[in-house]
């Protein structure tokens, strides 16, 4: 499975894999990477008609620091998950958060 990455900022919902996308996601890989905020997150995996799953809600990610779901295990075949994060910024700043999914 070839690895992804992604930068995201901002507060918007942000899509990280598409449901048919074909990844088997054995991990992912979090870092906030703003000099000095920290952000709350969510990430989650959602399928159409069946709903919306948390694999983290409400997580405070402090500045450099980093948070690994090393069991993430799921597929996101068609018709499967597809997976999704919601930043949150911290005092007025903009969030940025790295990920690295594998």
């Amino acid at each position: 499975m070839a690895t992804t990455h992604h930068n995201i900022s901002g507060e918007l919902t942000q899509e990280l894999l598409a449901a048919g996308d074909g990844v088997k996601v054995r991990s992912i890989s979090l870092v906030n990477v703003h000099a000095s905020t920290t952000c709350t997150m969510d990430l989650y995996i959602e399928k159409k008609l069946t709903g919306k799953f948390y694999i983290a809600k409400a997580i405070s990610l402090p500045v450099g620091a980093t948070l690994i779901f090393d069991d993430a295990n799921f597929s996101n075949q068609v018709g499967q998950f597809g997976l999704y994060i919601k930043l949150t910024q911290g005092a007025s700043e903009t969030p940025v958060v790295d990920i690295i999914i594998s």
